[in-house]
């Protein structure tokens, strides 16, 4: 699965690299967190977390003109997918992830599959190890997070789904608190390595398949099933970092910094298969 990413890019840098024609930021949005987003929605987040409002790319057309041209958008979505149909945006907590190999056929996610996808932007991912020799104080084995990211420097675009949930409680369809508009992130099974620190990983694309995967008129199964393959190994590093990214009250930098070898216990090499520390 992915739980967690690095959003760390700026607007501007998102536009450039991603060729967004509209930067919609700074439109007003429907939250569901209770309390003010730390750090704001839009800015660099190196620990977003579900529930939060995420930089998200897709391509609609201009609003208020169904002829319009298609344009590429920088947008604010929550991340955790809640259907069109569903009573309330609760079930969006459960939907962060949508499996490649049934987003297709799952009733919750087949009609995003086929006409709302998007890219989400990360520096890369953090996933937990279970360790095979350290356990806690209470005899669970102890988990050890790591950061992925592409070995080239460039950005993650993680396959993604969107969709809008309308509030029947809110009258106008004006009013930016009727709607909610929210993504879940595609996993697939995690490549040599990486599946060392679990079994999933973050679909990510490259960049000769974004225009085709923001296509919101390439509808067919078969193309769109295509897409979702799993790519070539060998296009992520990956390395432990401090367990304080467990909390989602952390953030800043110092959650990317590598991990000393001297502050790991029964951690798994995911290039080697070597176990580095010994056991508490």
């Amino acid at each position: 699965m992915c739980g967690r990413y690095a959003a760390t890019a700026n607007p501007d840098e998102l536009t450039l690299e991603f060729e967004v024609d509209d930067d919609r930021l700074t439109e007003p949005t429907r939250s569901v967190l209770v309390n003010p987003q730390s750090p704001p929605p839009g800015s660099p987040d190196h620990n977003m977390a579900p529930t939060k409002q995420a930089p998200v790319i897709l391509t609609r057309s201009p609003r208020g003109d169904a002829d319009g041209a298609p344009a590429r958008q920088l947008r604010l979505l929550t991340w955790g997918l809640v259907p069109s149909w569903s009573k309330d945006p609760k079930s969006g907590v459960r939907m962060i992830n949508a499996r490649a190999e049934s987003v297709l056929v799952k009733p919750a996610y087949a009609k995003a599959a086929a006409r709302r996808r998007c890219l989400v932007p990360a520096r890369g991912w953090y996933e937990w190890q279970v360790s095979p020799t350290a356990t806690d104080a209470k005899g669970k084995a102890l988990k050890q997070p790591f950061f992925t990211s592409r070995d080239n420097g460039a950005s993650c675009a993680f396959a993604g789904l969107y969709e809008f949930w309308r509030d029947p409680a809110v009258a106008g369809n004006d009013d930016p608190a009727a709607w909610l508009t929210t993504f879940t992130i595609i996993t697939t099974e995690a490549e040599p390595g990486l599946d060392r620190i679990h079994d999933r990983q973050p679909l990510v694309l490259d960049q000769d398949d974004w225009q085709a995967w923001l296509d919101p008129e390439l509808t067919d199964v078969g193309h769109v099933a295509a897409l979702l393959r799993p790519r070539e190994p060998g296009r992520f590093t990956a390395y432990p970092v401090s367990r304080a990214v467990s909390s989602n009250r952390s953030n800043g930098p110092q959650l990317l910094d590598p991990l000393p070898a001297s502050e790991l216990h029964g951690v798994v090499d995911p290039m080697t298969g070597e176990i580095i520390g010994s056991p508490l």
